[in-house]
């Protein structure tokens, strides 16, 4: 997996927002997707999982929405990655990338090579906090 699914990228940049509005209270699902150009509908479905995952709650009611439970600096690209994928990336074939049942089976030389793909650039996801995602964003905006 060198490039997250969309879900994924999804998830990470509506954590993004809330981590840009961590001192701002919750955050309307429609205030995260206009900023983040994230369709509503699949927003709602994401931040209802990743309330399970520990990163977020929600507040119903008129000045509900969602906040982070942990610091920006706390939460790694990694850890959202890992909690959305927790069912399916370990069941994939890591040559073939979507079946379940890789057809050339341990025979697969490929295999291997994505194994360790996978685990350096989850290196690098897991060295990346939504605080260094916010700082370099700031760096930018100089």
């Amino acid at each position: 997996m060198l490039m997250p699914q969309k879900k994924d990228q999804y998830a990470l940049r509506a954590i993004y927002e809330l981590a840009k509005r961590k001192d701002s209270g919750p955050t309307k699902i429609s205030d995260i997707a206009e900023a983040q150009a994230i369709p509503v509908r699949f927003l709602e479905v994401i931040l209802n999982q990743l309330k399970h995952s520990g990163l977020v709650a929600s507040k119903r009611g008129f000045y509900g929405g969602y906040t982070l439970l942990k610091s920006p600096a706390e939460i790694s690209v990694g850890e959202v990655l890992r909690f959305l994928q927790k069912d399916g990336v370990e069941s994939h074939c890591a040559a073939c990338g979507t079946v379940s049942v890789c057809p050339r089976g341990e025979n697969c030389s490929l295999t291997q090579l994505w194994r360790k793909v996978r685990e350096v650039v989850f290196k690098v996801y897991d060295e990346t906090s939504m605080q260094d995602l916010l700082d370099y964003n700031e760096a930018l905006q100089k």
